[in-house]
């Protein structure tokens, strides 16, 4: 095989694998993470290295529309994303609803449409006034707005253990300074939560682009890689294998073809 062949392959194989450098350095931002509680400095490979540990949002239990007594332990391994609101109110929550509920829509759409799991997913909406938000009224107000209870809880139950979880657990009054306090907690705020209940992101639920942007970081999420598990150069390359396989082999088959043409023509 002359140098000009050999040279051809290489750029065949270099190609693919310059583009997938470039995706992999400028690809899509993921969500970040907010609120740090500590810094921990280890030795991992001989050198130091610091990592942040990040607010870990703590377990809450309560009842959903059918009665059952659920916590977000049981949702290991799944996306959180919650919202507050009250069956009476008559400004911001029933936007808020029916936005989620498109959310919810179109997460069985991409389901049904390309096979994308989405049960990795779990839909949370905590009411702020429990005392009339008994377990008949939500489940009144889920049927009303057509709620999956398989994907999506509304969830009631002691007034100070919701408000201290929306306070000091999700800290929403460092995000709506305005609607939110000790009171009444109104506001628009969804929460997202990843599958180690950190923070990844608030988002305004009456506005659809917001709440758009939600659909996609929370594919993201599922998407993202556990920190935990040790990623090799040949897993990070092995969904490329088969496209590079198939270009090298195509441009062998060129280089071979036209080689031979060539020296036919020289004869």
């Amino acid at each position: 095989m002359s140098k000009k062949a050999l040279l051809a392959i290489c750029i065949a194989v270099a190609i693919p694998l310059f583009f997938y450098m470039i995706a992999r350095q400028y690809g899509v931002a993921m969500p970040g993470r907010f609120f740090p509680d500590s810094v921990v400095t280890k030795i991992r490979d001989g050198k130091e290295v610091t990592d942040t540990v990040w607010h870990k949002v703590a377990n809450i239990t309560l009842q959903n529309q059918l009665g059952q007594t659920v916590s977000l332990d049981q949702l290991k391994g799944k996306v959180v994303i919650i919202d507050f609101f009250f069956t009476h109110c008559a400004s911001i929550c029933p936007i808020l609803t029916r936005n989620m509920r498109h959310l919810q829509d179109g997460l069985k759409l991409r389901d049904n449409m390309k096979g994308i799991d989405t049960t990795f997913v779990q839909f949370l909406s905590m009411t702020v006034d429990p005392a009339h938000d008994s377990v008949p009224v939500i489940k009144r107000y889920a049927d009303k707005y057509g709620i999956n209870p398989d994907v999506w809880w509304l969830l009631t139950g002691p007034k100070k253990t919701i408000y201290d979880f929306a306070l000091n657990e999700l800290k929403l009054g460092l995000q709506d300074s305005v609607s939110v306090d000790s009171n009444f907690v109104h506001t628009d705020y969804i929460a997202l939560l990843d599958k180690d209940r950190v923070i990844r992101g608030y988002y305004h639920g009456t506005d659809t682009a917001a709440v758009a942007r939600l659909g996609d970081d929370l594919v993201f999420i599922m998407l993202e890689k556990d920190k935990k598990k040790k990623s090799t150069a040949f897993s990070e390359l092995r969904p490329l294998m088969i496209p590079i396989a198939a270009v090298l082999l195509l441009v062998t088959i060129g280089v071979v073809y036209f080689t031979r043409k060539s020296k036919k023509e020289m004869i």
